[in-house]
């Protein structure tokens, strides 16, 4: 790991972080359709600030964006994480753990206390990578997707950040 970089993302890593996100789109980790490719990655919702990347060469092998998920002054106190990528070649290296960890430290960084995320009930492996970092599941909304035929049970999951 020691030849990763993790760093804010910039606008110039919009190419490279669209072909990422096609490249790890899945129907157990994503509720929208596969990005077109060229589309626009950053828009007026996902700003480049709000991203973590991580790089090896210059190349970007994965990402996490890290939000308030509610932009009021009484939820400030919270981030959310609203997409981890670790592209495929790179998986099952740490990635996506040095990903959250540094998604953690900038949540710490602007202030919050706590943060939380959803995922899919089908993504097994993220759901394990984000036990072992001290998420809890809080809540399941059951059947909240439809994806491909089957209904798919959303889970949220959270953590205080003082634990570690």
């Amino acid at each position: 790991m020691s030849d990763i970089r993790i760093r804010p993302a910039a606008r110039s890593d919009e190419a490279a972080l669209t072909e990422l996100d096609r490249r790890t789109w899945a129907p157990d980790n994503a509720i929208t359709p596969m990005p077109e490719k060229g589309s626009a990655f950053f828009d007026h919702w996902h700003l480049p600030d709000q991203f973590l990347v991580a790089e090896r060469d210059g190349r970007l092998i994965g990402f996490v964006r890290v939000v308030q998920p509610i932009p009021v002054p009484s939820g400030a106190h919270v981030r959310q994480i609203q997409g981890l990528a670790v592209d495929p070649t790179e998986r099952r290296r740490g990635l996506g753990r040095a990903l959250l960890d540094a998604a953690l430290d900038e949540a710490r960084r602007q202030g919050a206390i706590r943060v939380t995320l959803r995922v899919l009930s089908v993504n097994t492996n993220a759901r394990r990578l984000y036990e072992s970092l001290g998420f809890a599941v809080e809540g399941v909304l059951p059947r909240e997707f439809l994806i491909e035929g089957t209904f798919v049970d959303d889970i949220v999951m959270g953590r205080p950040l003082d634990l570690g």
